[in-house]
């Protein structure tokens, strides 16, 4: 309850709070990467399996500053070391980002995030579609070969609904505030405002990401 209760005031802070990324942070790359200030170290680390080293980008479809990420958040996946995984975390701060989670979710469950991802920020960011509900979402995935009906009881399933609350319980644990944010490795976590814009968020995870793999190897 505790735990809940902390998320939906972090979700009042954070409404509207993908604002707190600043596009126009200086884009200099500092000489040296500095924890609390550039990243933070989580004070509950939550590292993957054994062996892997990951980044996560939590993020809604709902924000127009993770639309804006998207091109950097590509660019880094396309420059992580072999073995080093990227994925994606929907975030809830508010009820009506809900059905844009439960969509991302079931993309991937259905097996078409990887074509739906970015037409999905298009469709609401560029072409700015109203695609509020559930039954709204089916109806864009239908464009995609996927049956309404069938988007919409994936939508309500016991997976996707497993995949909510857990992405809930890792938001409370990542101290999420703001989207886009990047955790590298479930251990530190970092946003273009404290990079300093977002091309040194891509380099800062980098960074991070090699200070992890150096660690792993000294085990």
């Amino acid at each position: 309850m505790l735990k809940r209760l902390l998320f939906l005031i972090a979700g009042v802070l954070a409404v509207g709070a993908c604002s707190a990324q600043d596009d126009k942070a200086a884009a200099a790359k500092p000489t040296e990467w500095k924890e609390g200030q550039h990243y933070i170290v989580l004070a509950k680390p939550t590292p993957p399996a054994a062996g892997k080293v990951e980044v996560t980008e939590v993020f809604s479809y709902a924000c127009p500053h993770c639309a804006h990420f998207q091109p950097y958040a590509d660019q880094l996946k396309s420059r992580l070391p072999a073995g080093v995984t990227f994925s994606y975390m929907p975030v809830v701060f508010n009820p009506s980002w809900e059905p844009l989670a439960r969509a991302y979710y079931t993309a991937q469950a259905l097996g078409v995030l990887d074509k739906t991802h970015q037409a999905l920020f298009d469709a609401l960011h560029r072409d700015h579609k109203p695609l509020r509900t559930i039954e709204d979402l089916g109806g864009f995935y239908a464009g995609y070969g996927i049956d309404p009906k069938n988007f919409v009881s994936t939508a309500q399933s016991f997976v996707v609904e497993g995949n909510l609350t857990q992405g809930r319980e890792r938001a409370v644990a990542y101290q999420i505030e703001s989207t886009p944010t990047l955790i590298v490795n479930g251990k530190y976590r970092l946003d273009a405002a404290s990079a300093g814009g977002q091309g040194q968020a891509v380099e800062l995870a980098l960074w991070l990401v090699d200070k992890e793999l150096k660690a792993a190897k000294k085990k």
